[in-house]
């Protein structure tokens, strides 16, 4: 018999064994971390220098520190320390600081995925946010990006900062197509915009969100963008 369990690899209580509570505790933070989990990320190869009792990153390839020698298994932050368990193919977790949900292939979390087949292959959810703070001019070039082979279902923005200038309105679009989601766009603080495609569209190379003036320019403001796709995950 085992020692230990499969999936979470917990400790088994063996007879006549000492400190009993030492087991039961390590079990009980493997549990802490790994039920409905949530990894604060999946790309950060550094140990924080603080962490939460209960806190979860998936250790990702060439890790430092702590977690070298621990890549692919989840780092689970416990009593200053680390316990780690193997990641295995098919468990989920909400990712933080990309602020989707990811499914393990067996060897990468994959962000966004709704389904994995058995070769890897799978229908991803995609979103890229930002707070834009204005700068005067006609238009601003985001950092909000769409990713090449995307399929584009729509944006969202809401203004956190009145948006001042000249300007009538705002609209919000990409290269050749400006208004593409959302025009006539309100300036006072808590505007916002919800451009749904009624069509999604697919983008063959990368793209930013364009902020365009209406009627005159911006000289200040601040705005909240997200723009979200569909891709498909090609077989490993």
């Amino acid at each position: 018999m085992s020692n230990e369990t499969t999936r979470l690899q917990m400790s088994l209580l063996q007879p006549a064994q000492a400190q009993k509570h030492v087991t039961v505790n390590e079990a009980l933070m493997r549990l802490d971390g790994m039920v409905n989990m949530v990894l604060q990320s999946t790309s950060v190869a550094t140990p924080p220098e603080v962490a939460i009792d209960g806190q979860c990153w998936a250790v990702p390839a060439q890790p430092q520190g702590n977690w070298a020698g621990h890549a692919g298994q989840v780092a689970i932050a416990s009593n200053e320390g680390w316990v780690y368990v193997a990641a295995a193919r098919g468990m989920q977790a909400f990712v933080a600081d990309r602020g989707v949900v990811a499914i393990c292939d067996g060897t990468v979390w994959v962000a966004g995925a709704q389904n994995l087949g058995a070769f890897g292959s799978g229908l991803v959810a995609g979103l890229a946010e930002a707070e834009v703070d204005l700068i005067p001019g006609a238009q601003v070039v985001t950092d909000v990006f769409i990713p090449s082979g995307a399929m584009v279902i729509g944006a969202v923005a809401r203004v956190v900062q009145p948006i001042t200038g000249n300007l009538s309105s705002w609209r919000i679009g990409t290269n050749g197509a400006t208004n593409r989601f959302g025009q006539g766009l309100g300036k006072d603080e808590g505007s916002w915009a919800r451009g749904m495609l009624g069509s999604p569209m697919t983008y063959y190379q990368p793209e930013p969100l364009l902020l365009s003036a209406e009627g005159g320019d911006f000289t200040g403001g601040r705005i909240r963008l997200a723009v979200h796709w569909w891709e498909l995950r090609l077989p490993v």
